[in-house]
């Protein structure tokens, strides 16, 4: 909403510009406002308060095209001409005013959005002609001044109705656009974190692999295996919106697996979870947070190094818990960096429906994610 409303922020200083020209007026005495035209006098604020704002909302595209310039000015003067010519004329509801103000609002429309006026623009002039014939049969014509009364309301309320409803549909089409432009833009940079966290996980886990080969471990074979699930999990299932939280679990296992196949020292690692049959989760969500306790704690370890992790799902709401502990020394400067990756893909992936706290009590570190799926 915020953003809306500093995109459309020219129609609040049109707004206030309106104003202070009509307060300018009346204290002039330059025009009269009947308070009991209460139609009339609010159809007026709106076409004059539109008037005065689309030029400014289009204000840099007005200052690269002088042509179109030109063209509202005289829009403008015309509006203005129409004005005193009906204050001069005295002629309740005169005709000429009610064409001109129809034309210069079309004019106004096909001047500033060419295309979006072109595409409604036949059903639109169909519509006036129809409405502006019925207009001037039953005001000159008909020679009947009570039925006109009678139905003078309902007449401007079909006059303006046109005008109003492609104003609210310019500006419905302006929102889409940019709730479209938004969800492309979150797509790009989630697109763009998923990158950030592969290539730095696949670069490390290849450097034990090949320190495993070097020393002609028997482990390597179980490494390359382990390793070829990830890869095809991260490669298949890593561009899908949202997994079955169960292939996700799967996936962490086999990431700390892994890792038991590279400890030659005793490492305490638990890894508990439950969940429901149908939940579903972001993949690679959860992976940072493991592979920094693993980086920052194990690896800085010589003894008693432990990673306990526990993962539920129950209605429709993820609880992940992990906790390891550290060197003091050990620097959280890459941490913070994982760490950030990881907020930033939950703002676009859970708004509002994730809360992360991070708990560091001496040499324990524990974070605690909650995530609403529903």
């Amino acid at each position: 909403m915020i953003k809306f409303l500093k995109k459309y922020k020219a129609f609040l200083y049109g707004l206030l510009i309106h104003r202070i020209i009509v307060v300018a007026l009346l204290y002039f005495k330059l025009i009269h406002i009947e308070n009991s035209e209460v139609l009339t006098n609010t159809l007026s604020f709106i076409f004059s308060w539109l008037l005065i704002s689309l030029p400014i909302y289009y204000f840099s595209f007005l200052k690269q095209n002088r042509t179109t310039c030109l063209k509202l000015f005289a829009l403008l003067l015309l509006f203005f001409i129409i004005i005193i010519n009906d204050l001069n004329s005295k002629i309740a509801d005169n005709p000429i005013t009610f064409v001109g103000f129809v034309i210069i609002g079309l004019s106004f429309f096909s001047i500033l959005a060419p295309l979006y006026f072109k595409k409604h623009a036949l059903l639109t002039i169909v519509f006036y002609i129809l409405a502006l014939g019925y207009f001037y049969y039953i005001r000159i014509y008909a020679e009947d001044t009570s039925s006109y009364l009678q139905q003078e309301k309902e007449i401007k309320i079909i006059l303006t109705i046109p005008f109003f409803v492609l104003t609210l549909n310019w500006f419905y089409q302006q929102w889409k656009w940019l709730k479209t432009l938004e969800s492309k833009k979150s797509k790009a940079e989630l697109s763009l974190l998923k990158s950030q966290i592969n290539p730095h996980f696949f670069f490390n886990t290849l450097n034990n692999l090949y320190g495993l080969v070097v020393e002609k471990s028997d482990d390597a074979p179980d490494v390359v295996l382990k390793l070829s699930d990830i890869m095809r999990y991260t490669i298949y299932m890593g561009k899908e919106d949202f997994v079955p939280l169960q292939d996700e679990m799967e996936y962490l296992k086999s990431y700390i697996d892994l890792h038991k196949i590279r400890y030659q020292k005793k490492v305490d690692i638990q890894f508990n979870c439950l969940q429901e049959k149908k939940g579903q989760v972001a993949p690679l969500l959860l992976i940072i947070p493991l592979e920094n306790a693993f980086k920052h704690g194990v690896e800085s370890l010589t003894e008693n190094a432990y990673i306990h992790v526990d993962l539920k799902m129950t209605n429709g709401t993820i609880y992940f818990d992990i906790e390891n502990n550290f060197e003091r020394i050990e620097s959280n400067k890459n941490r913070g960096i994982g760490l950030e990756n990881l907020k930033q893909r939950l703002e676009l992936l859970y708004p509002y429906k994730h809360k992360m706290q991070i708990e560091v009590k001496g040499t324990i570190y524990k974070l605690s994610l909650i995530i609403k799926t529903t």
